[in-house]
C-alpha cells in the first residue's frame, strides 16, 4: 500500500517533467526552424543584392551595396563572403591603375574622384567590423584610386588590405587603421596618412613624393627597394625601384625599426620624427629637414646628410 501511495503521489511530478521536456523539445524545434527560416531570407537577399551590382543604373547598384551592408550587421556566418563580392566589385569597377598612372599628377584632390558606386563600396568595407573578416582578403590590387576619401567622422579600417600597385594620389586616409596593409608599389604621391596607423605595413618600392605622414605610426614598415633581378650572371636585368619620400612629411612620425635602407629622402619634414632603430643604410637626406628628430641605434652606414637641417636632432654622427 505504501509503495501504491508514493507512486501516485509521485505522478503529477512525472507528469509535470514529461510536460516540461515536450515544451523544451518543442522551442528547440522552433528554434531550428526559425533559423532555417532567417538563413533562407539572408540568402535571399544576398542574391537579389548580387544581382543588383550587375545593373546598368547606379542607384539600383548603390541599393545592392548598402543591402549588402546590412547582411554583414545580420549574419556573422556571411561577412567574409560579402566582404570578398564588395573588394571584387570595387576593384573591377575602379578602372586600372595600369592606365590611369600614365597620366600626370592632378593640380588638386578634387580633380579626380572614384566612381560613386565604387567609393560606396570600399567606404562600407573600410567601416565594417573587420573582426568578423574570418581570413577574407580586400583586395584592391591594381586599382584606380585616386582622390579617395571618406566622409562622416566613422574610422577607416582597413587592416591588411591589398593595396599593392593601387594608384592613390591625392587620396585621403587620415587616422585610417593600415596595419600591416600591402602598398608595395603602390603611387602615393600627395596623399594625406596623417594620423594613420601603417604599422608593419608593406611599402616596398612605393612612390611616396610629398605624402603626408604627419603622427603617423609607422613603426616596422617596410620601405625598401624592389626588383633588382640579376641574371645567372650577376648582370642586372630589372632596375631595383626604391622607395621616393622626397618632400614628405614625416614630422613627429614614428619610424623606430622601420626599413628605409636607399630611401629618397631629399628635402623631406622629419621634424621630431622617432627614427630609433631604423635602418637608413645609404638613404639620402640631403637638404632634409632633421630637427629634434631621434636617430638613435639606427642604421645609418652610407647615409647622406648633405645640407640637412639637424639643430636639435640625437643620435647622429
Amino acid at each position: 500500500m505504501q509503495m501504491v501511495a508514493l507512486i501516485a503521489a509521485s505522478l503529477p511530478g512525472l507528469a509535470a517533467l514529461g510536460a516540461l521536456l515536450f515544451t523544451w523539445m518543442q522551442v528547440g524545434q522552433a528554434s531550428k526552424e526559425l533559423r532555417i527560416s532567417e538563413h533562407g531570407q539572408i540568402t535571399s537577399r544576398f542574391n537579389a543584392a548580387v544581382g543588383n551590382l550587375g545593373s546598368q543604373s547606379l542607384d539600383v547598384r548603390l541599393g545592392g551595396i548598402y543591402a549588402l551592408q546590412r547582411i554583414m550587421q545580420d549574419s556573422v556566418r556571411d561577412h567574409p563572403t560579402v566582404v570578398s563580392v564588395l573588394a571584387a566589385f570595387a576593384q573591377r569597377h575602379a578602372g586600372s591603375s595600369t592606365k590611369s598612372l600614365k597620366e600626370p599628377l592632378a593640380a588638386s584632390r578634387d580633380d579626380h574622384r572614384p566612381k560613386a558606386d565604387v567609393q560606396a563600396a570600399i567606404a562600407t568595407l573600410a567601416r565594417r567590423p573587420s573582426e568578423r573578416d574570418g581570413g577574407a582578403i580586400i583586395d584592391l590590387t591594381y586599382s584606380d584610386l585616386r582622390g579617395l576619401r571618406f566622409t562622416g567622422k566613422a574610422s577607416i579600417n582597413l587592416p591588411e588590405a591589398d593595396l599593392s600597385d593601387a594608384d592613390l594620389r591625392w587620396a585621403t586616409l587620415s587616422g585610417a587603421n593600415l596595419r600591416k596593409a600591402s602598398l608595395s608599389y603602390a603611387n602615393l604621391e600627395s596623399a594625406y596618412l596623417d594620423g594613420a596607423y601603417l604599422r608593419a605595413a608593406d611599402l616596398t618600392a612605393a612612390s611616396l613624393v610629398g605624402t603626408v605622414f604627419t603622427g603617423a605610426n609607422l613603426r616596422e614598415a617596410d620601405m625598401t627597394c624592389g626588383g633588382g633581378i640579376l641574371s645567372e650572371t650577376g648582370q642586372e636585368i630589372e632596375p631595383a625601384f626604391c622607395v621616393d619620400l622626397q618632400y614628405a612629411w614625416l614630422d613627429d612620425t614614428d619610424l623606430r625599426n622601420a626599413k628605409m635602407s636607399n630611401a629618397d629622402l631629399r628635402e623631406a619634414n622629419l621634424a621630431g620624427a622617432d627614427l630609433r632603430h631604423a635602418d637608413l643604410t645609404n638613404a639620402d637626406l640631403a637638404k632634409a629637414d632633421l630637427t629634434n628628430a631621434n636617430f638613435r641605434g639606427a642604421k645609418l652606414t652610407g647615409a647622406k646628410f648633405q645640407d640637412a637641417k639637424r639643430t636639435g636632432a640625437r643620435g647622429l654622427p
